[in-house]
């Protein structure tokens, strides 16, 4: 389960062909906190700003934001906070330069931060929701993910004897596909990343993160 991640840095959006965004956001991303994320429901990209965490059509608050930030793509299509998402084809792209995942240590756990060798912002396969709170609008996320027991970077991680499981990283030339796919095609993109094109590195929480991430 990935629950904290670093988002695009703005001055890196004309990177996915994308114009500047018009609003704020944290720069490092837990549960509950907003980012920036890419949908496509005229069928042209665009940004909007959600909540990580998502928020099902009937929630009155944000208490799921808690326990919606990743969906299992086995059974989203089953789970009363994602099926409808799912099922309408509400699919999103989560920008990123970093996401962290715990690796064990002779028994206790360390932060990892997951990128990019070539330092590039990538893209993680999400839903999203809009949810209306008190005559509000507000747009909401949840990561997919998958199955990583056979994956030589994403096995590394979770707690031991825990089912390994892994982001979805849409490469660039299927990001516009995923936008606009069906729910009957979203499986087909479902697919490990290939972990020779990235890089795991052990970022504490008190550390700067100093990692290599090229001038662009």
């Amino acid at each position: 389960m990935c629950a904290n991640y670093l988002p695009i840095r703005p001055e890196h959006a004309h990177l996915l062909d994308l114009p500047q965004m018009t609003f704020d956001y944290q720069a490092e991303v837990y549960p509950s906190d907003r980012s920036p994320i890419i949908i496509a429901p005229e069928q042209q990209p665009e940004w909007r700003r959600a909540i990580f965490g998502l928020v099902p059509v009937w929630a009155e608050d944000l208490k799921t934001v808690q326990k919606t930030f990743n969906a299992r793509s086995e059974t989203a299509s089953e789970k009363p906070s994602f099926r409808h998402a799912w099922k309408s084809g509400q699919f999103a792209l989560i920008p990123v330069e970093v996401f962290f995942e715990p690796r064990y240590i002779e028994g206790k756990a360390q932060r990892w931060g997951i990128y990019r060798k070539d330092g590039q912002p990538f893209t993680i396969a999400a839903i999203y929701e809009r949810t209306k709170l008190e005559k509000e609008f507000i747009h909401s996320m949840s990561m997919l993910t998958i199955n990583a027991e056979k994956h030589p970077l994403m096995s590394q991680f979770h707690k031991p004897g825990k089912e390994k499981r892994s982001v979805v990283v849409i490469s660039p030339e299927l990001r516009l596909a995923w936008l606009q796919a069906t729910h009957q095609e979203a499986q087909n993109f479902l697919t490990s990343f290939p972990a020779e094109d990235f890089i795991a590195e052990h970022m504490p929480y008190s550390a700067q993160h100093d990692f290599n991430i090229n001038s662009f």
